[in-house]
């Protein structure tokens, strides 16, 4: 399933940099534009995968999954 984010991005000093407004920490930086995106994907692939073991090992057994939409 393919989910959207929202990025807040802006240039400084020779750098791009930019946080994923939906997701706390996640952020990264690169020399282009376009690198600084494909980092900002990399970070939020590593952070909801992290985030989704952590869950489920507070779980540990006899839990379900359910979509939320909002």
């Amino acid at each position: 399933m393919k989910r959207t984010f929202n990025a807040v991005i802006k240039r400084d000093e020779g750098w791009w940099i930019g946080w994923v407004q939906e997701i706390p920490g996640v952020n990264s930086q690169g020399k282009t534009r376009a690198e600084l995106m494909k980092n900002l994907r990399s970070a939020l692939k590593e952070a909801l995968e992290f985030n989704r073991e952590d869950a489920l090992a507070a779980a540990k057994t006899d839990y379900e999954e359910e979509a939320i939409l909002v």
